[in-house]
């Protein structure tokens, strides 16, 4: 059976789910297209985190597999804050696995063996994107009149900053083979 890619739409809201907001449309469609391919790379960053977490190996195990699991719930638990902000201002957030993928642009790793300090160092480059990436998305939100959104993003940024540095600490000194 072939299955029919479609594109989900997030804005506007069907009439059972648009929350009232003193945002006009526009804004509004605005912070929820800015905010939900965040959402859409968290999903991936955390499955990421998971599967490197699940298949480490080598000498540094035992922290790494910690670190790992430690930094994965983190990342669990900025999805929910962001989706229900995305909802509060009357749009729609994900839906399925399939519209993570029309959205994310974390890359997946399905490598059947990944060194850990080539797991250390991919987690840490896409933490820096992620911290990019909410950063533009905070700029959308306080041009958009949300200053809420904003404000939200702007802990999950320092979370996600704070992943980034203890990944670059723990790459000092470590090689792709460890």
């Amino acid at each position: 059976m072939a299955v029919t890619k479609i594109q989900v739409k997030s804005f506007p809201a069907p009439a059972q789910l648009a929350t009232m907001t003193d945002l006009t449309s526009q804004e509004a469609k605005a912070v929820t297209e800015a905010v939900n391919p965040l959402i859409a790379d968290v999903f991936a960053l955390y499955v990421k985190t998971k599967n490197f977490h699940w298949h480490l190996s080598g000498s540094h195990f035992r922290d790494y597999h910690l670190l790992f699991d430690e930094q994965a719930e983190a990342i669990f638990e900025a999805i929910d804050i962001m989706a229900e902000r995305v909802r509060r201002i009357g749009g729609t957030t994900i839906r399925s696995i399939g519209h993570i993928a029309q959205l994310q642009t974390i890359e997946d790793d399905n490598n059947d063996f990944v060194p850990a300090g080539v797991m250390v160092r991919q987690l840490m480059e896409d933490n820096a994107h992620m911290a990019k990436m909410i950063r533009d998305a905070i700029a959308v939100c306080d041009k958009n009149r949300d200053s809420a959104t904003s404000n939200v993003l702007q802990e999950i940024l320092d979370e996600t900053e704070r992943r980034k540095w203890f990944l670059f600490e723990v790459m000092q000194g470590v090689n792709n083979t460890d």
